[in-house]
């Protein structure tokens, strides 16, 4: 099994969770966003995955892009741990939490978007930040209250979850642009927590292979 990503990629972050977290052996292979004008969109990668957005889960013959999509797969074919536990309103519960993390807010947030923020709009570092800190804000704000209503030792119930798997890298992002994370206290609190688990810490940008200072 390969996992294409980016040490830094918050998605790519979540699948290198979701395989430790089912102790699945994998191969990482990097690919640099920002080297050689971003490895992503070159031909050779782009045959692979056409979106050029990293990561690419390839499993013998099958080719999956989307970290969600990885995760769920993963699932699938290699039952247990469970990244969806539960009943089925169970699950549906931990896809929507997991949706608004990686669906409405890290595509705001992410590479490609702030490049064309400062590079097509020619926003300057000011107001780039200022656009971060509100979907940040938005979306914290929402998931704040969701760990109140679903919450356990976990982001939902007391079983780890893709919901957990997501929202590791969010707030690894939010810390490296600087997001002021005072009025998210379970969050937080959470987020600490998550960190200790030892697949969680395995899956760490710093640990991974192409991690740079």
């Amino acid at each position: 099994m390969e996992l294409y990503g980016y040490w830094r990629s918050s998605a790519s972050y979540r699948a290198r969770i979701a395989l430790n977290f089912k102790r699945l052996d994998y191969q990482y292979l990097p690919v640099h966003l920002l080297r050689d004008g971003g490895q992503q969109h070159q031909q050779a990668y782009r045959q692979l995955n056409p979106n050029g957005l990293v990561p690419t889960l390839v499993d013998g013959k099958t080719v999956i892009h989307q970290s969600l999509a990885i995760m769920e797969y993963l699932d699938e074919k290699y039952p247990g741990p469970a990244l969806l536990p539960g009943k089925a309103a169970d699950r549906a519960q931990i896809r929507a939490m997991s949706l608004d993390l990686a669906s409405e807010l890290q595509p705001l947030i992410n590479l490609r978007v702030q490049q064309y923020l400062s590079g097509t709009l020619k926003l300057d570092d000011q107001a780039k930040k200022a656009w971060l800190a509100h979907w940040f804000a938005k979306a914290f704000a929402s998931f704040e209250i969701s760990l109140i209503d679903h919450g356990g030792n976990y982001c939902y119930g007391d079983l780890f979850s893709m919901a957990d798997a997501c929202l590791v890298p969010q707030v690894y992002s939010a810390e490296r642009f600087g997001i002021d994370l005072t009025a998210y206290p379970r969050l937080q609190a959470m987020y600490q927590k998550l960190l200790e688990l030892p697949w969680v810490a395995a899956a760490h940008p710093s640990k991974q292979p192409d991690a740079e200072s």
